[in-house]
């Protein structure tokens, strides 16, 4: 049977099609343009979105087992509501879903609310999933690599309680063993819940100062007030995505994305391999 992949030309996306095509999956991918996919070979391609319920329907046709990951969007939820009504039709019960840390909690966030529901649809629909809920992507920091290395500035306000970045590969990785290990199931197996987190804790003035390490001069921490990243933000994305990173920014502040005991080591060991860290990641664009 086959894996079915949302998603998959993100920046998590991506690298799990490659897991499970390292792994020996037979893969399908829906993309809304697949002249930007550039997948392994066997891997089976069609076009199509979240919302289109005819090629939905044909995507899922002898799929055994979903990873469902929707981008932020003004219908994210609507397209999350739509797969999973699909899926249940085609006899799909086992997925792997890709939340956000603590969704349950940011409610005032809309992505982080838009997940919850997810979660709860899983669970009320009687789905075996596991719900992959990441921290703040260690891989996001690309969008703000100008200005720490044109400005000397680290701006995203991550604030002092501690933000434990993950590297989207360990997600991607940790996607694809669970969707394997779901698909292998003679089975369905019962639901669970892994956070994906980094193996450091790190607030704004700490990340500055790893970058001030790896660069060899003075980076400075932008400080907690999330206007300014609001502003910027704004420069490159919607108005109402760019509020709401802005209010994902205030929970960071207010509240951190702090690892429960025993997370780091669940990854681990479903890894076999450390996690990748966030000063590796700064080297790497410091070396280029």
């Amino acid at each position: 049977m086959t894996i079915l992949v949302t998603g998959a030309t993100g920046r998590v996306g991506r690298h799990v099609v490659d897991q499970l095509v390292r792994r020996g999956a037979d893969v399908r991918v829906l993309t809304r343009d697949p002249a930007k996919a550039d997948f392994p070979a066997g891997v089976d391609v069609m076009q199509g979105d979240l919302l289109d319920i005819d090629v939905l329907r044909a995507a899922f046709s002898g799929v055994s087992t979903l990873f469902l990951l929707n981008a932020v969007t003004g219908d994210e939820f609507t397209q999350a509501i739509i797969t999973l009504n699909v899926a249940r039709e085609a006899g799909v019960e086992r997925v792997v879903y890709l939340s956000v840390f603590q969704a349950d909690r940011a409610v005032n966030v809309p992505h982080f609310a838009v997940k919850s529901g997810a979660e709860r649809m899983l669970e009320q629909m009687g789905f075996g999933a596991t719900i992959l809920r990441p921290t703040y992507f260690i891989d996001n920091e690309v969008m703000v690599k100008d200005v720490i290395l044109q400005h000397g500035v680290y701006p995203m306000p991550i604030g002092s309680k501690g933000v434990a970045m993950v590297d989207t590969r360990d997600i991607a990785e940790v996607a694809a063993i669970e969707l394997i290990r779901r698909e292998a199931a003679p089975s369905k197996l019962p639901s669970e819940t892994i956070n994906v987190v980094g193996p450091d804790t790190l607030t704004g003035p700490q990340v500055a100062a790893i970058w001030s390490d790896v660069l060899g001069r003075p980076i400075a921490y932008g400080g907690d007030d999330p206007s300014g990243f609001e502003q910027n933000m704004a420069s490159f994305m919607p108005k109402w995505m760019a509020y709401e990173m802005r209010l994902m920014a205030e929970r960071y502040v207010s509240d951190g994305m702090i690892p429960d005991e025993g997370d780091r080591e669940r990854l681990t060991a479903i890894l076999g391999r450390p996690l990748h860290d966030y000063r590796d990641f700064a080297g790497s664009i410091a070396g280029a």
